[in-house]
């Protein structure tokens, strides 16, 4: 957190954020600034952009740009030939058994239709590898339940910009409960390109799909599992069913819409109404509609009252009378 209050988010020294940008500048300028100055911009700092004078280490003197480019350009091409070096050992590891299996082109039939992916890294590895390559579009359903693996890592931020430097498109769905979250807010507003968001009351599991060519979905509760999915008929229906989710869903970003209250009734209350005429329990209907239970209780408190009832049986009684889930309304 920064002395400002404003939550400081994690990026590239190559995407440098306007706080940081302004006080380099000025530390280029001035010959230096002071510790405290820096505590909004803590990247130049971490990229060495900055850093402490030897005889006073509360004030921060600027590296010259000539040698953090240099430095920075190194330590690139020292990736890029790390990278070069993996190759070698990959081919020289995978030859003796490529010549055992006897098949030595790749061709779409040797990649699986259905791949199990066990853990959270291997799952992370597929999904960079397929946005890697990916041109076009990317479709992504995210729950709640997901919201600070998708987004606390600076990976997620690099492979979407990435994409959308290349001329792509991302499209996500989230709950409603989501619309005023700080966090997913700030994240949209960090990339640059053409990016949508959309919100429903509830959505379907957690769903990535990438260039229409391949889908990413959990294979067990707690997420450490997922399917990699490329058979052709099971990824038309899942852009078919995104597609039909996104056209019922509200827009976020880049242009929110708020969807009116009808009879004192928000829209949040509405949606937990339809649940209770269901008879789902308190707990269904937080985890249907991505929140806690005291949270889903506070509301239905409220809907109670506005409806004048008494109890939970003639709530759901009130509910069908007052006409708030009727679609014409």
């Amino acid at each position: 957190m920064s002395g400002s209050g404003t939550p400081h988010h994690p990026h590239r020294v190559e995407d440098l954020c306007a706080a940081g940008r302004e006080l380099y500048e000025r530390a280029l300028r001035e010959g230096h600034v002071s510790a405290a100055d820096a505590t909004d911009a803590p990247c130049l700092i971490d990229s060495g952009l900055l850093h402490p004078a030897l005889q006073d280490p509360g004030r921060l003197e600027p590296v010259a740009p000539v040698v953090a480019l240099h430095r920075l350009l190194r330590s690139a091409e020292d990736r890029v030939a790390e990278e070069r070096r993996r190759e070698t050992r990959l081919t020289e590891a995978f030859a003796p058994l490529m010549r055992i299996d006897g098949r030595h082109t790749e061709s779409a039939a040797d990649i699986p239709a259905l791949l199990l992916l066990d853990g959270n890294a291997r799952i992370n590895s597929a999904i960079t590898d397929a946005m890697s390559e990916a041109s076009r579009e990317v479709l992504c359903v995210q729950p709640y339940t997901v919201r600070k693996e998708a987004y606390a890592r600076p990976l997620a931020r690099q492979r979407d910009q990435a994409l959308l430097d290349r001329g792509g498109r991302i499209r996500t769905i989230y709950q409603h409960t989501l619309r005023h979250a700080p966090d997913i807010i700030a994240y949209q507003e960090q990339l640059n390109g053409d990016h949508e968001v959309r919100t429903l009351d509830q959505v379907t599991d957690r769903l990535i799909v990438v260039d229409g060519e391949v889908a990413f979905l959990p294979a067990n509760t707690d997420g450490t599992l997922a399917l990699e999915v490329r058979h052709p008929a099971l990824l038309r229906y899942f852009m078919t069913t995104f597609d039909r989710l996104w056209h019922l869903a509200t827009p976020m970003y880049p242009q929110a819409v708020r969807t009116p209250s009808l009879n004192g009734i928000t829209p949040r209350q509405r949606a937990i109404a339809a649940l209770l005429v269901e008879g789902h329990t308190d707990a269904v209907v937080a985890d249907r509609l991505g929140m806690n239970v005291r949270t889903a209780r506070l509301h239905i408190a409220k809907l109670a009252a506005t409806l004048g009832s008494e109890s939970r049986a003639q709530l759901g009684y009130l509910i069908g009378r007052s006409g708030v889930l009727d679609p014409e309304r």
